[in-house]
C-alpha cells in the first residue's frame, strides 16, 4: 500500500496522532478512536495493523499489553516527496512570519510610547 492510501484515512491519521505524544496502549488508542469515530473495537484494530504492516506503527508486547509507538521512517519519504512543494507555500509563510513580528513591534512600540 502506497503511503498516501495510509496516510489518506482520517482515522488513520488521528491515531499517528495520538502515537506522536508518545508510546501509547492498544487500549489508551481503541478508547479515543471509538470516541471521536464511532467505529468498533475491532475496526480500529485493522487501522493499527495496517499502520503496523504498512510501517508507520511499530508494536511491543509488555506483558498482556501491547505498546503502540509511531516508526517515523516511512513519514520521511512522505517528507522527501512533500518538499518538491514546499516552494508553494514556504514564501507565504515566511511573508506571515515576517508580517506578525511586525505587528508585535508595532504593539510593543505603541506601548512603550503611552
Amino acid at each position: 500500500m502506497h503511503a498516501f492510501d495510509v496516510l489518506g484515512d482520517p482515522v488513520r491519521r488521528r491515531i499517528l496522532e495520538l502515537l506522536a505524544e508518545g508510546e501509547q496502549t492498544s487500549g489508551a488508542v481503541c478508547a479515543v478512536i471509538v470516541e471521536e469515530f464511532g467505529i468498533s473495537q475491532p475496526a480500529v484494530s485493522q487501522h493499527l495493523k495496517v499502520l503496523r504492516e504498512n510501517g508507520f506503527a511499530t508494536v511491543r508486547p509488555e506483558g498482556t499489553r501491547r505498546l503502540y509507538a509511531v516508526n517515523s521512517e516511512p513519514l520521511r519519504d512522505v517528507d522527501v516527496w512533500l518538499d518538491r512543494f514546499r516552494r508553494f507555500w514556504t514564501p507565504h509563510l515566511d511573508a506571515l512570519a515576517t508580517e506578525l513580528a511586525r505587528g508585535k513591534r508595532e504593539r510593543r512600540l505603541r506601548g512603550e510610547e503611552q
